[in-house]
């Protein structure tokens, strides 16, 4: 037993030197694309600059991109991140352990936040955590009480539910970047959001998992009353980027239809938690009967009032 335990130990060893190996050469190559990336100047497409270290996607590459772009400051270099699970894709990681930014992360899993703290990034680095349910009435406070306030460099928001309301309400820190998820099943051309539900949770809602968040134009209209420009969204198709106007530095402003890319995402699942694969506009039909919000016209409509509107076009 002690023969076997000694192996398993040194193995663990070798394989936590191996991680690190990896994720050392990963940093580097980034850093790399970093300096091309700066090379090339103005790019009027983001998706250009993605790139992935640590997040889930290419939003890595477009984060470095912009705020090379918008000039962010040492005095901004602070971030808040909030539905950052255990910190693995995150992002906002690359941009603490490259750039050394000042970051908060704010999650509703206690166990999530532990292995956070855990890790050694996490003492090398200028970092808090806070485990909360955040809603709109408790965001301010959540953010303020960790002791970030005022003009921050980015603020990541991916709670896949009330991500509309609770942007919409937060007022204690003024970003100069914002990056938001949204839904792209609901298509570019109505602003809806689900209803606010401060205890909203997106299996709870509807059990295929494709019920949650808003569509690009409704954060177009949130971001436009808050002095920000949509500048684009990754080539996933899941997340947005978003840009002070006084910060924007020659960077195209897009509308929502220029900077909507529909996800090939085929997440839905069945009554029983099994994936159904569903793509296109079946992924609407699964959740048809479900209320929206029209945040321009301020009515409730549902899911099914997207079909063979614009863009979205019923598939047989």
């Amino acid at each position: 037993m002690k023969i076997l335990f000694e192996k398993l130990l040194i193995h663990g060893r070798a394989l936590i030197t191996i991680g690190k190996s990896v994720t050392e050469a990963k940093m580097l190559t980034a850093k790399l694309l970093v300096d091309r990336m700066a090379e090339r100047g103005l790019l009027t497409d983001i998706q250009k600059a993605e790139f992935k270290v640590f997040s889930q996607f290419g939003e890595d590459g477009i984060i470095q991109y912009l705020i090379r772009r918008a000039g962010i400051t040492s005095e901004e270099r602070s971030l808040v991140e909030f539905g950052a699970d255990f910190y693995g894709e995150a992002n906002t990681r690359f941009l603490v352990m490259n750039d050394n930014w000042r970051g908060l992360l704010i999650d509703g899993s206690e166990k999530s936040i532990r292995t956070i703290r855990k890790q050694p990034f996490y003492w090398a680095h200028d970092l808090s955590t806070v485990t909360a349910f955040i809603d709109a009435d408790n965001i301010n406070d959540v953010i303020g009480g960790a002791g970030y306030r005022g003009r921050i460099g980015l603020l990541s928001i991916d709670i896949d539910g009330n991500d509309y309301w609770i942007w919409d309400k937060i007022s204690v820190v003024d970003p100069v970047i914002v990056v938001m998820e949204y839904n792209s099943v609901f298509g570019p051309d109505r602003a809806v959001t689900v209803p606010y539900d401060p205890k909203f949770y997106r299996l709870n809602a509807h059990y295929s998992g494709l019920y949650f968040g808003c569509s690009l134009k409704a954060l177009e209209i949130v971001a436009r009353r808050k002095g920000y420009a949509l500048v684009g969204s990754n080539s996933a198709g899941n997340n947005a980027f978003f840009v002070k106007h006084e910060r924007l530095n020659g960077q195209p402003a897009l509308t929502s239809k220029q900077a909507y890319v529909e996800s090939r995402f085929r997440e839905s699942r069945d009554r029983s938690g099994r994936l159904t694969y569903a793509a296109g506009t079946a992924r609407l039909k699964q959740i048809a009967d479900m209320p929206l919000v029209d945040v321009e016209a301020g009515t409730t409509i549902h899911v099914r009032d997207l079909i063979n509107q614009g863009t979205l076009k019923d598939q047989p």
